[in-house]
C-alpha cells in the first residue's frame, strides 16, 4: 500500500460536488486507486475510488473543454 501526499492538491468532481483531492492511496494491482478529498462546500472528508471522479473543468488549462469532450 502507499499514500502519496498532493501538493499542490487537485481539484475534482465527486459524487457529492466539487472537492479537492489532498491524498491519493493505492492499495496495488487488484484494487482502485483511492482519492482522499475534502468536498469544497461542507468540508467532509470522503474517500472516492478512481472511476468515480473527475478532474474539474478548467478552460484556461483546457481541461474539460467542450471542444476537447467532441473530440473522443
Amino acid at each position: 500500500m502507499t499514500i502519496t501526499q498532493l501538493n499542490p492538491t487537485i481539484p475534482l468532481d465527486t459524487p457529492k460536488g466539487q472537492a479537492k483531492a489532498h491524498f491519493l492511496i493505492d492499495y496495488g494491482q487488484e484494487h482502485h486507486l483511492l482519492w482522499v478529498c475534502f468536498q469544497d462546500d461542507t468540508g467532509e472528508c470522503w474517500s472516492w475510488p478512481n472511476y468515480q471522479v473527475k478532474l474539474q473543468k478548467n478552460i484556461s488549462m483546457g481541461q474539460r473543454t467542450e471542444e476537447h469532450d467532441h473530440e473522443r
